[in-house]
């Protein structure tokens, strides 16, 4: 294969990803139209299949930063093309942050591509490449929130209301997460640069267990629960999302449980 063959390789968006893609069009067609015989189970399809793509721009936007910032290694490594199956950690990437979503509806931040740093230069280019991935959470957030702060819900199915608030929620909380100044995440890849190699040399033991940290405080300290849930719904409020909204949408992603009476009465 030529050199200009396997550059265009590089580039090439993925089937795994198209495929994605394609169940989050056919299942969000279910939802809006109520096709499904299970609202839940479209619901399910629906918004995990999009939070998969979030997951996959997400690490593409690692990627990409990288790849324009001088690590032109990405692209041999499969990173461009979208493929959840080419990341580092695939397991942190795609599948934790999955069941996460299940077992408590908060965004996971999933496992950054391996970027060769070395090839970098610039403090500002380090830290842009570690925030790309969050600020394209921002973006996603503002994309599905945009039909309730442009009040444009006139028309738009309860549940697939629902669910698209559900989505932003999602969006929300793994770009609050991300942005943690905590090693191991994003928030912390941003101020690294700027800091001395003597602090970065004591931090660096740590940054494998920053997200076990964080989610341990989460879930078992009721105080810091309530304390960040508070900030996500806050935020949501601000961009036209109220909590029954997104409390709904997890109800009905939750499709194996008995359906709850105020979200099918919301519904209407």
């Amino acid at each position: 294969m030529s050199t200009a063959a396997t550059r265009r390789s590089e580039w090439k968006i993925s089937p795994v990803f198209l495929g994605i893609v394609a169940v989050m069009a056919v299942t969000g067609w279910a939802v809006w139209t109520d096709f499904a015989a299970s609202a839940g189970l479209a619901v399910f399809l629906f918004t995990t299949s999009a939070w998969i793509v979030s997951l996959c721009l997400h690490e593409y936007a690692h990627a990409r930063t990288a790849h324009h910032s001088g690590d032109i290694t990405v692209g041999a490594k499969g990173y461009l093309t979208l493929d959840p199956l080419k990341y580092t950690h695939p397991l942190l990437s795609i599948v934790l942050p999955v069941v996460f979503v299940i077992m408590g509806g908060i965004g996971l931040p999933g496992g950054a591509v391996f970027i060769e740093r070395g090839r970098v230069r610039g403090r500002w280019k380090h830290s842009l490449i570690s925030a790309a991935g969050p600020l394209t959470n921002v973006l996603f957030a503002i994309v599905c929130t945009a039909p309730f702060w442009l009040d444009a819900l006139d028309g738009v199915p309860g549940v697939f209301r629902f669910a698209l608030a559900f989505l932003a929620l999602l969006q929300v909380t793994a770009a609050i997460l991300n942005f943690l100044p905590v090693p191991g995440l994003d928030g912390y890849g941003v101020l690294e640069p700027w800091l001395s190699y003597k602090v970065r040399r004591q931090v660096e033991p740590f940054a494998p267990f920053g997200l076990i940290f964080v989610f341990v405080l989460l879930f078992f300290v009721p105080e810091v629960y309530n304390a960040f849930f508070d900030a996500v719904y806050a935020l949501l409020d601000a961009l036209g999302i109220g909590q029954n909204d997104a409390y709904c949408g997890y109800q009905y992603f939750r499709f194996w449980e008995d359906p709850n009476p105020l979200c099918e009465q919301l519904v209407g």
